[in-house]
């Protein structure tokens, strides 16, 4: 079944958001192995933000041992806090933050987040707008490990209740508890929601941060 499983995988590449840290319980750091081992199975090379520690540390070198490429991309500025040891597989340099995410974001099929803390939520919720938004139509999913994102999707979900977001926009955020659960899901996600523009629009503009040559999955 596996086998099989690895040969329909749509996903060539996939953008992980996760800590610099590991967390305060063995849990966070086991789904990230299990998220590494499950990619590995499909032969998904992935995408991240360049760290060699925590639990950046963990997925990437799982993916990289398990012979599939790593692309990390880092801010010049944040190579001496987020690189410690010796890194694996291609590291790509950019200027900032927003250029980080672009390029991220331009590589990747889909988007997973791990457990993490401020960064890692901010990057998962401008891949959630950019969605709601039209930019790309690829899927977002949440590896909610043991409960961790639980308020967070609360908040989805009373925002749609308090008439902030839309039914359909609520649908954008896939979520799981176990990796392997969280990409079937993933691969069979269909967009139901309205694009606030159309995606074709935002491919003919020079979107600042975002690059218009963004390949559609």
């Amino acid at each position: 079944m596996e086998e099989k499983s690895n040969t329909r995988s749509k996903f060539k590449r996939v953008c992980v958001f996760c800590g610099s840290n590991s967390g305060n319980r063995k849990v966070f750091s086991d789904a990230a192995l299990e998220l590494g081992n499950e990619l590995v199975k499909r032969k998904i090379n992935l995408v991240y933000g360049g760290g060699s520690v925590g639990l950046m540390g963990l997925i990437s070198q799982t993916v990289y041992d398990g012979d599939c490429h790593v692309l990390g991309v880092i801010p010049r500025a944040l190579m001496p806090l987020e690189i410690s040891g010796q890194t694996v597989g291609e590291v790509r340099i950019v200027s900032d933050m927003h250029e980080r995410k672009a390029e991220m974001a331009q590589e990747a099929d889909a988007f997973i987040a791990l457990p993490g803390g401020y960064g890692t939520m901010e990057e998962l919720l401008e891949m959630i707008t950019w969605s709601q938004l039209g930019i790309h139509k690829k899927p977002v999913g949440l590896l909610n490990v043991d409960g961790y994102y639980n308020f967070l999707l609360a908040l989805f979900d009373n925002g749609v209740k308090e008439g902030f977001i839309k039914p359909g926009a609520r649908h954008i955020v896939v979520s799981a508890p176990t990796a392997k659960e969280l990409l079937v899901k993933m691969e069979q996600y269909t967009p139901a929601h309205e694009h606030v523009a159309s995606h074709e629009s935002w491919q003919m503009e020079q979107q600042g941060e975002y690059p218009k040559s963004q390949n559609p999955q």
